[in-house]
Parts: C-alpha cells; sequence; structure tokens
C-alpha cells in the first residue's frame, strides 16, 4: 500500500519507519528542510530506542522516503495519515494550526480517491472539520473518506508499542474506510476496536486524563504516607494487586511531563469548559501535579541549611527514561525554583542536555557523568529515573559529595540498601533515612 504520513516528529517519524517495516511504501513530509536532510541520510532528529536501525534499514529497502515536496508525497497515496503537533494554546486549548494547514495543502494536490487518517491528537469534531475542508477544496471527482486513528506511543519505547500496543482504535464514516485502515494494521495481531469519529477522538483524551489522575492520585497518597509514617511502595504494591486497579501508573514521583498528558488534560479542561461542564476532577489532578513538580525544592529547604550559596547536583533532565523530551519535565521545575532560590547547578542526563540548554542556556552546567555531577555538591536532586542512576553505587554519593544529602524524587533506590551507607536520604512518600557512619557501627 502506498502511504503518506504528514510530519515527522515523535509520532510521524515512528510511524513512518514502523508503516515500511510491514512492507508499505512510505513518504514521509515535513516543511523543515533540516529535518528531512537529516533522515535522508539515515540519521534521527530525535532519540528513540530502535528508531534509527529501521530508519536505516528501510531507506536502504527503498520502501521509506522523505521530502518537503507536496505533489510528490499526496498525489499517488492510498493512505494519508495526518501526524502534526496539536501544541498547546496559552488558555490550554489545543493548537490546530498545523492540522487545518497540512488539510489544506492535502486538498490541493490528492489527484485520486484517498483516505485520510489522523494520528493526532484533536478534539473531538477536529475530524469533521478536516473532512469539510478537504471536500471544499479538492476535485469535485474525488471521494475521501476519513478515519479518526489515534496514537499511543509512548516516548522511550514507541518502536515497541507501534508493534506489541494493546489496541488500535479505527473511528470510521463508514466500515469500508475502516476495513482498508484495519489491514493495514491486521499484521501486528493487536486488537482492533472500530468506533464512530467522535468517540475514537474522545478515547485518547479519557485515556491520557485517566492516566493522569492515577499518577495524581498516588503522589497525594504519597504525601499522606509521609505524614502517618508509611511506605508508599508497600501501599502501591497492595492496591496494585487489586486486578480493578492494576500496578501500572502507580509510581509516587514528581509527577507527570512530556508531549501528552500536560497538554492532553488541559485540552480536555478546556473542552469541558467550552460545553459549560465543569471537570472538578481534572482540574484537582492538574494543580496536584504542578505543585508536586516543587516538592523537590520544598525538601530541599529542610534538610539544607541554605539553598543560597549551595551548590546543588540534579540527575536527570528529560521528562522520562530513554527519551531527551524535556518538555514539562519535573528538572525545569526544579532547576528554575533552585536559581531563584540563589543555589549554582550542575545536570546530568545521559541524552538530553542539547535540549535542556535550548531552555537554560549558560544558566547552569551539564555534565553527562554522575560523578562530576555529584563532585563537591551540598545537594543531590534526582529528577529522572534513568537506569544509569538506579544503577550508580550509593557510596559513591558520600565519597564525592561535600555533604551527602539525596531527594530522590524517582524513588530509585530501595530503602534496604539505602540504610546501609552514610546519607541523608529522602524520597517520595517513604520515611527519611539519616544515616551516618556511626549508626552503621
Amino acid at each position: 500500500m502506498k502511504i503518506t504520513v504528514a510530519g515527522a516528529g515523535y509520532v510521524g517519524l515512528v510511524t513512518s519507519v514502523c508503516l515500511a517495516e510491514l512492507g508499505h511504501e512510505v513518504i514521509c513530509i515535513d516543511i523543515q528542510s533540516d529535518k528531512i536532510e537529516t533522515l535522508q541520510e539515515g540519521c534521527s532528529p530525535i532519540y528513540e530506542p530502535e528508531l534509527e536501525p529501521l530508519l536505516q534499514r528501510n531507506l536502504k529497502a527503498g520502501r521509506l522516503y522523505f521530502t518537503k515536496n507536496s505533489r510528490y508525497a499526496y498525489s499517488d497515496a492510498d493512505v494519508i495519515f495526518i501526524a502534526v503537533g496539536t501544541p498547546q494554546d496559552e488558555d490550554g486549548t489545543a493548537n490546530l494550526d498545523q492540522v487545518y494547514d497540512v488539510t489544506e495543502t492535502i486538498a490541493l494536490h490528492i489527484e485520486k480517491d484517498v483516505i485520510i487518517s489522523t494520528k493526532s491528537t484533536v478534539p473531538v469534531g477536529t475530524n469533521e472539520k478536516i473532512k469539510r475542508i478537504i471536500d471544499s477544496r479538492k476535485l469535485p471527482k474525488l471521494q475521501i473518506d476519513i478515519v479518526a486513528n489515534p496514537e499511543f506511543l509512548r516516548e522511550g519505547s514507541a518502536v515497541f508499542d507501534f508493534f506489541y500496543g494493546d489496541r488500535i482504535v479505527l473511528g470510521a464514516e463508514n466500515d469500508e474506510s475502516a476495513q482498508v485502515l484495519e489491514k493495514i494494521y491486521l499484521p501486528l495481531k493487536i486488537p482492533i476496536i472500530k468506533t464512530d469519529i467522535r468517540s475514537a477522538e474522545m478515547i485518547k483524551y479519557a485515556s491520557n486524563a485517566f492516566l493522569a489522575t492515577k499518577i495524581s492520585f498516588v503522589n497525594e497518597i504519597a504525601r499522606m504516607c509521609e505524614k502517618v509514617g508509611a511506605n508508599i511502595d508497600d501501599v502501591t504494591y497492595g492496591i496494585g494487586k487489586d486486578q480493578r486497579i492494576g500496578p501500572y501508573f502507580l509510581k509516587a514521583g514528581l509527577g507527570y511531563g512530556g508531549s501528552c498528558f500536560p497538554k492532553d488534560t488541559r485540552a480536555l479542561m478546556q473542552t469541558s469548559g467550552s460545553l459549560g461542564h465543569h471537570f472538578e476532577l481534572l482540574e484537582a489532578v492538574i494543580q496536584v501535579n504542578n505543585r508536586q513538580k516543587s516538592y523537590a525544592v520544598m525538601k530541599a529547604k529542610e534538610i539544607l541549611p541554605s539553598i543560597k550559596g549551595s551548590k546543588v547536583a540534579v540527575l536527570g533532565l528529560s521528562f522520562k527514561p530513554n527519551t531527551d523530551d524535556v518538555r514539562e519535565a519535573a528538572s525545569i521545575t526544579v532547576i528554575k525554583e533552585l536559581l531563584e532560590e540563589g543555589a549554582t547547578v550542575m545536570a546530568y542526563d545521559p541524552i538530553a542536555i542539547k535540549n535542556a540548554k535550548k531552555i537554560f542556556g549558560n544558566a547552569i552546567d551539564y555534565t553527562d557523568h554522575i560523578q562530576t555531577a555529584i563532585q563537591k555538591a551540598d545537594l543531590t536532586i534526582i529528577t529522572t529515573d534513568w537506569e544509569q542512576i538506579k544503577q550508580f553505587p550509593l557510596d559513591q554519593y558520600s565519597l564525592y559529595m561535600r555533604e551527602p544529602r539525596v531527594i530522590d524524587g524517582r524513588n530509585c533506590y530501595r530503602l534496604e540498601e539505602v540504610r546501609k551507607h552514610p546519607l541523608i536520604y529522602v524520597s517520595v512518600g517513604r520515611p527519611t533515612v539519616i544515616t551516618t557512619l556511626t549508626s552503621r557501627m
């Protein structure tokens, strides 16, 4: 099948490469010349495990192409996927300018009947507007069908999620177009859910909002655990064994971030408000998450004589492991608050330093070695649970730091192991550990 993907961001690029891996002829189009040139050379502009080898293999096999040429991309396609960004406006609503711009371009360049499938996360009713735009501009003889096909790819495991996802959602205006998309995905052997278009659009927002709710809920429980002397690890293990709840997204920490949860929860809030419905639960979820990102600095004020003039090591810049994405990352809030308090910051991350520099420039120092970050530090704050951090030996903190104080915002270490080392160790929803050399004798 001849497939075109509009947009070479996280979703568009992963979708393009993986569809080519399934054997389709795929053209990925983007308006950024430098990005297209990089991709044509077989280099991925984003960090995503397993992506670049697949990119290079399918380029070499002649199944994958990258272009800026709209006529080349759209004129002979059987299916066109829209996978451009929908960033949030200042009021939290989804900005659909890129979606509508690419829709108009598609309408002007299609030359045969085609199915247009929207992967971009869009508010309910958007696909109907896409249909109206194309119908008003396309050649009269052409038949266009619309399918809402929301993506459920997690950054850091997007390639895995494409091939081994939980479900594929197809919201179509007729069964024939749904069957064409179903044929594309059948080799994956992933359950396919067919709905109307508006339900498919809502499934995406509802999924992300529910997962965000679980994260904020467990962080509130973690705060209660600290007050009553309970251990959030034991609590979440206990409730996660209930099949009605499940063990996923019950990890206490510094809140959610990235390009999806913050944006989609706010967009759903705005949609709700525009319909005259006050979504009180989701409003609380967002407030809890915003507050949770300040948890680390709040704790720093409790264990440091003064943040002003202190050297603080921040371990982890990306919003989660295995990605270079720093959008809405807890580290950004933590570093900004530390700088406002007068601290000197040395940040570690194995992948995301380049993107963090776009935010902080020379206001902080950077390193890709944990030992360098914590050298002579007064405090270490862990903001991302990279495997490199989880495997970093606990005895190194007392060896390298001026004072071995650690605030673990991702609960990377087991308390049983922490107690074997001379540390002041603060984590989320668990008892604080203060171990001295004397107490270990």
